[in-house]
């Protein structure tokens, strides 16, 4: 039985969405990273109490936010941070960008491994910063990165590894052989790794003693105790539109730099963004769990559905609620425009460097997601079998 928190969902058409509005028409959108789902009643609560404030001035980072994030981050990982080490950012991809001015200068390189966030593979270029791509490897049980090709690729240019952690579009957790390995390239070569760890409260079985999350800064290593951390509370308690994250940065300097690295260009985050975050991350546990649980059975819904329909196939995802989906197998020259055709509206592989994939967004309402995996077989399925 569907938990009731996660069976009704408003309707978003016409709302300025960029999920639902992208398309016209009866194309079903799983695509972009936001849920359908109303968030947290804890978070709405903290909204509604700043709302009646009345006051909505710049707002810097407030007495609480950066405390409720170190609570959370120690109730969950273990990871004892300082809070005079947190800035408050408008989001992930804003921090990326700005470590990247921050931290490289022009035409110096940055690693990043692919499939990967499309943010990642653009980024680098509009900051006139050089991109490298390193391919993950799949045994098609999962996904892992190459060392060698790691190491191959590093340069005397190469300033910056940026770490998508838990993985974006793989749902890979990677773990701390992994994590120490990276370190101790990035010691070797005097490397920043910049750590995208957004959906690090989206491990689908770290309560059932599947993958956990390791915080890359967490690691006893010279080469962790120098790593910017990006979080934010947005894909987990589906707030993204409120725009705030944070940035954990260990080195006075590059704090105290970091606002003139971004150019003028981003704004201070709003004091609802701040309000939403504090909640999520001080009473949202509960709400999470069940969502989590809701995803595990979503995951196995999309994976059982995946593999019934010839020439598709998935790695179930430890983490995110997105589904990877391998189309190279189905003979479709192009699975996004047989998904659109289809009425299903996927993330294209391309965007993440990986032509040949589409990305599922799971995290809807159940009875709408078996209406996504019906156009999923549409789309791949001869009609007369359909």
């Amino acid at each position: 039985m569907t938990d009731p928190a996660f069976a009704d969902c408003p309707d978003r058409r016409g709302t300025g969405s960029e999920k639902w509005d992208r398309w016209p028409g009866d194309i079903l959108p799983v695509w972009v990273a936001d849920m359908d789902f109303r968030t947290d009643p804890a978070v709405l609560e903290a909204l509604h109490r700043r709302v009646d404030h009345g006051v909505f001035g710049y707002t810097a980072d407030p007495p609480g936010f950066a405390p409720s994030l170190a609570g959370h981050l120690e109730r969950r990982f273990g990871w004892v941070i300082d809070p005079g080490h947190v800035i408050g950012i408008t989001g992930v991809v804003s921090g990326l960008a700005v470590a990247a001015r921050l931290l490289a200068a022009a035409d110096d390189e940055i690693i990043s491994f692919t499939p990967v966030y499309p943010p990642f593979l653009t980024l680098p270029g509009r900051a006139g910063r050089r991109l490298v791509r390193v391919p993950l490897a799949s045994d098609g049980h999962g996904w892992t990165i190459d060392h060698d090709a790691l190491a191959a690729a590093v340069s005397l240019r190469t300033r910056l590894v940026w770490l998508c952690h838990p993985h974006n579009p793989t749902g890979t957790v990677f773990g701390a052989a992994d994590l120490v390995a990276i370190a101790d390239l990035a010691e070797r070569h005097g490397l920043t790794v910049v750590s995208d760890e957004i959906w690090s409260d989206l491990l689908l079985d770290d309560d059932a003693g599947g993958p956990v999350h390791v915080p890359f800064a967490s690691l006893d290593h010279p080469a962790a105790r120098r790593a910017v951390t990006l979080v934010a509370p947005s894909k987990t308690w589906n707030i993204a539109g409120l725009c705030c994250a944070a940035a954990i940065v260990p080195h006075a300097a590059w704090r105290h730099g970091w606002r003139a690295a971004s150019g003028g260009l981003l704004p201070m985050v709003n004091p609802l963004g701040y309000a939403a975050a504090e909640a999520a991350w001080n009473h949202g546990e509960p709400w999470r769990r069940r969502l989590v649980h809701l995803l595990r059975d979503h995951r196995r819904r999309v994976v059982e559905a995946v593999a019934g329909i010839p020439g598709l196939s998935c790695i179930p995802p430890q983490a995110t609620y997105l589904a990877w989906i391998d189309c190279r197998g189905s003979g479709v020259a192009d699975p996004q425009a047989a998904c659109e055709a289809a009425g299903l509206g996927t993330s294209d592989g391309r965007e993440f460097g990986a032509p040949g994939f589409v990305r599922l967004n799971m995290a809807c309402p159940t009875e709408r997601l078996e209406e996504a995996l019906h156009r999923l077989r549409r789309a791949f399925t001869p009609e007369k079998q359909a």
